[in-house]
């Protein structure tokens, strides 16, 4: 190998090695779910990523439940809403992408393994799986 590639090589090895962590970017952030019912926020939970709801969305049902009623242990069907973590235990796998973690749906009070990755356009795309079969739903920022 020529000595000036070689060089070329170290640096780009160096560079994207030195590119600050995806989740560190996304800490802080704001997005409206895909139906518009709750305003999520992403911030750390210990070494890992989570998004709590902080706020019902522009197209919040104003006479929905208030409380996690829908939850399968009857013991935190009182918790509030607002400051549920909907999305939990994300760890940075660079590019783009957040894995490892759950999604849980107040709606139907179920989990579900998640992805996270963000989009080129500034979206996010939340998926949600059972198995093999994924179901993505698009967060739009808020500024």
């Amino acid at each position: 190998m020529r000595p000036d590639l070689l060089s070329m090589t170290t640096w780009l090895i160096v560079l994207v090695c030195a590119t600050p962590a995806f989740a560190k970017d996304l800490i802080g952030t704001k997005w409206v779910t895909a139906n518009g019912s709750g305003i999520i926020r992403l911030e750390p939970c210990g070494p890992k990523l989570c998004g709590k709801i902080i706020g019902p969305g522009p197209k919040a049902d104003k006479n929905g439940a208030q409380t996690d009623v829908k939850n399968p242990n009857p013991a935190l069907r009182s918790r509030p809403i607002v400051g549920l973590a909907i999305l939990t235990g994300f760890s940075d796998q660079g590019k783009g992408k957040l894995t490892g973690g759950q999604i849980y749906d107040p709606i139907e009070g179920k989990t579900y393994r998640s992805e996270v990755r963000l989009k080129l356009d500034g979206k996010l795309e939340v998926k949600g799986c059972i198995g093999p079969i994924c179901v993505s739903q698009i967060w739009t920022p808020l500024p």
